[in-house]
């Protein structure tokens, strides 16, 4: 509770000094080879990225091992965190973009009432694309995601390739040519 207390209260005081989405020139980006996580604790680009299990809201467990051959767009979110709502509509645009056998995202959500606030939210937006429920945080821990929205593009390889903060338009040009560019590696 506590956790979403303070979240809660940084959100206010984003909203209160004005949304930025950032482009994405601003983003962390390297065309490196794999390094181990585990040697400074949280995910950095030319990671390989970890593997996890995550039930989505049909209470299935998916797997980011499972899409390995696919772009994956990985974002941290959840329902109480405004820039993430107002980036979730263009990872929409972008979902609806691209093939199932070439591109995924996966929105994993840290709220800590799973499926309760997720799936009417879901619903509400008609969201297709997957939401996983990271509730108890664990993933987002390993991950390092202590802001949101996160997003880590990783390549067909596993590998992180860029490591997003903040929100984004996910359904402009820059961020189809990002897709398209990881699908070429």
């Amino acid at each position: 509770m506590l956790r979403h207390d303070l979240a809660t209260s940084f959100l206010a005081l984003a909203v209160a000094c004005g949304i930025v989405l950032v482009p994405f020139s601003e983003t962390e980006s390297s065309q490196a080879g794999k390094r181990p996580s585990f040697e400074r604790g949280v995910v950095q680009v030319g990671d390989e990225a970890p593997n996890f299990m995550l039930r989505d809201l049909h209470g299935n467990m998916k797997s980011l091992s499972q899409l390995k051959g696919k772009v994956v767009l990985l974002n941290f979110w959840a329902t109480w965190c405004g820039p993430c709502r107002v980036e979730m509509p263009a990872m929409e645009q972008l979902y609806q973009t691209f093939p199932r056998r070439e591109f995924e995202i996966l929105a994993v959500s840290t709220d800590s009432q799973g499926a309760a606030v997720t799936r009417p939210f879901q619903k509400q937006m008609g969201f297709t694309f997957p939401i996983l429920h990271d509730s108890e945080y664990q993933t987002g821990l390993v991950y390092g995601a202590r802001t949101l929205p996160i997003t880590f593009m990783v390549d067909r390889q596993g590998v992180v390739r860029q490591k997003i903060f903040g929100a984004r338009d996910w359904a402009s040009p820059e961020a189809r040519e990002l897709v398209q560019a990881l699908m070429k590696s």
